[in-house]
């Protein structure tokens, strides 16, 4: 079974993100092995430089990639990334995993988003949609597309 990590700057603040996430964790426990992992996120000053948020997303970034397993194909979200279709990421998981991966990590930065160190340590830079969203709501949409994708490759009826 496909084990994929969710690595993430910062918790969820609201209880219906955490709520959504728990909904989709469930759902994607028939088809394979969901660990959340969150990292701090970095303290800014209100109106931080550019050198103060360049630094903060080196940290972020770097405890990203210790929690991501050594071998694994990385997923970037970042809004440079390329828009997938649904049944593209679900080709692209298959793919993964036919190839003899066993594990599968994506990455969700914080409100500044992701260091340049971790997008270029990606296989894949993905991009949820052209419009900005919350990033707490890019891990419930992440969940919601990891289930349609693992849906579609099975023969399941969820995606239409």
């Amino acid at each position: 079974m496909l084990t994929i990590t969710v690595a993430c700057v910062g918790k969820l603040k609201e209880n219906y993100w955490r709520e959504a996430c728990a909904e989709y964790s469930k759902r994607l426990s028939a088809f394979c092995r969901l660990q959340i992992v969150e990292v701090s996120e970095e303290r800014l000053p209100d109106n931080p430089s550019l050198a103060q948020i360049t630094a903060a997303l080196e940290e972020e970034g770097h405890r990203l990639l210790a929690r991501i397993p050594a071998g694994a194909p990385m997923v970037a979200l970042c809004i440079e990334g390329q828009g997938v279709t649904s049944p593209e990421l679900s080709k692209q998981l298959s793919q993964w995993a036919v190839g003899g991966y066993s594990h599968v990590a994506f990455v969700i930065g914080g409100s500044w988003g992701l260091s340049d160190l971790v997008k270029s340590s990606a296989q894949l830079r993905l991009s949820m949609s052209g419009m900005t969203f919350p990033h707490q709501m890019a891990r419930v949409m992440l969940l919601e597309q990891l289930y349609r994708a693992l849906q579609i490759s099975n023969g399941g009826k969820y995606h239409k």
